[in-house]
């Protein structure tokens, strides 16, 4: 399998940041670690072999960045305002920045000519923001893969509210949105997948409320509830994911 590391300076964040990258071909995925994490659990969590047939048949290239959480959503004691608007600046470092670099380094892997869609992944709260950068940029986005998330910024801003973290909170500005959106259409053209246990240390309930929403609004999605001895932890999301990457890919 093959994998690089990099290391870019980013004008949105105004810092350096890493990622690495596996495989040598295929459909490009955006991994993003849950919370806290770094762009090195994709591997540390042997996450990578889980992916590794598609890795190797080229499939896939997983792109693995890091989170700024620890600035953002786990500061919870932080100022909410200024909290939420670095958040911003990490969605605009993935749309503006690596987007770019992922488009670029599989055009010229896959010889193709154009602007491929990109698949987020993620789990706990790499799932929210995996969901988030989906519902937020179809155009950009066309697949998710969303395990174990909490799809409401209530949880990094309890009841703090302003336009950006409200930007930020699926449940809020997907219940919101009009019937006629053409954020729908993308939709379903696009391919999702939402899911969640209901065992121990999960919380199921605004994945429920997702599924409400996209069934009022017509939005295709697949929301899978899996059973009350499924448990929030990497041995379960190793065996999701290969459950759904057969309907993800095709």
């Amino acid at each position: 399998m093959e994998v690089q590391y990099f290391k870019h300076f980013s004008h949105a964040l105004g810092r350096d940041m890493e990622c690495k990258v596996y495989g040598h071909a295929g459909k490009p995925v955006l991994f993003i670690p849950c919370q806290d994490g770094r762009f090195w659990d994709f591997e540390g969590f042997q996450m990578h072999e889980t992916w590794g047939p598609w890795l190797e048949s080229g499939k896939v290239m997983v792109f693995c960045i890091d989170t700024i959480d620890k600035e953002t959503w786990s500061d919870k004691s932080g100022d909410p305002f200024w909290r939420a608007r670095r958040y911003e600046d990490w969605v605009h470092y993935i749309t503006d920045e690596m987007v770019p670099f992922i488009r670029s380094m599989v055009n010229s892997r896959n010889n193709w000519d154009g602007y491929p869609g990109i698949m987020t992944f993620g789990c706990s709260l790499g799932a929210t923001h995996a969901a988030n950068l989906y519902f937020r940029r179809p155009d950009l986005f066309d697949r998710v893969l969303a395990i174990s998330g909490i799809y409401t910024a209530e949880y990094g801003w309890g009841d703090y509210m302003d336009e950006v973290v409200y930007n930020n909170s699926p449940v809020h500005y997907l219940a919101n949105m009009p019937t006629d959106h053409p954020y729908i259409a993308h939709y379903n053209r696009n391919k999702g997948v939402v899911c969640v246990g209901q065992g121990a240390w999960e919380e199921p309930f605004t994945t429920h409320r997702i599924d409400e929403i996209c069934q009022e609004k017509g939005i295709h999605l697949w929301v899978d509830f899996w059973g009350y001895d499924v448990n929030h932890d990497w041995p379960w999301w190793h065996k999701m994911v290969p459950y759904f990457l057969p309907y993800l890919l095709d």
